[in-house]
């Protein structure tokens, strides 16, 4: 997986370069959900939940792609990442017991409030749509995390690390629109937002 990563690190770097400075078909082709999803296709035995994180990818590449059209298209891009978020959950619940580890979820319900609050006076018509995206995200992080702290192997670091970073990347995706723009936004959500899809897809090699 090295190769991969670094190929990913790399066509992710042209990808931020275009977000600031390059034209449009550059960000179109540096794309690296693209390489993602040729990686998740070659993972070897694909189970249901392989199937179900490819089909989560192709989710999120819309709504990456729905972006990069136009920034009124934000409804569509959030009900893209939405639909990518159910897929992973279904895919990681399916592994999932009844055992529940409460201080995960508490913290989790306390940091969703927390954004909903800084957000909720400037999201307007989109305050019913965010809140869902933002509380399948969480219930997402909340089942990679209960897997991790019940079995504690490789595969189930990968899943939470990886469903961590896209919470991380969603948050501030949605701080930066909607309250405090910074230029530094750009570049860091796309670290976090590949870098969390990357080690999703690195579970299916474990």
């Amino acid at each position: 997986m090295l190769w991969s990563f670094m190929a990913v690190v790399f066509s992710g770097w042209l990808y931020v370069d275009a977000s600031y400075r390059g034209p449009v078909w550059q960000r179109w082709l540096f794309q690296p959900i693209t390489l993602l999803l040729a990686l998740a296709w070659q993972a070897p035995g694909l189970t249901a939940t392989g199937y179900l994180i490819i089909l989560g990818l192709l989710a999120t590449l819309s709504g990456s792609a729905l972006l990069m059209l136009s920034s009124e298209r934000l409804l569509y891009a959030v009900g893209a990442f939405f639909l990518c978020q159910v897929l992973y959950t279904i895919g990681f619940a399916s592994h999932m017991t009844l055992a529940i580890f409460w201080p995960l979820p508490l913290t989790l319900l306390i940091l969703g409030a927390v954004l909903i609050m800084l957000l909720w006076s400037r999201l307007d018509e989109l305050r019913w749509p965010v809140c869902t995206y933002i509380g399948v995200t969480l219930l997402m992080v909340w089942i990679a995390g209960e897997q991790y702290f019940q079995l504690g192997n490789d595969y189930t670091l990968s899943l939470l690390t990886g469903t961590a970073l896209l919470l991380v990347a969603a948050s501030v995706w949605l701080i930066s629109h909607c309250r405090f723009p910074f230029d530094a936004a750009r570049a860091f959500i796309a670290a976090c937002y590949f870098a969390g899809h990357f080690l999703i897809v690195r579970s299916l090699y474990l």
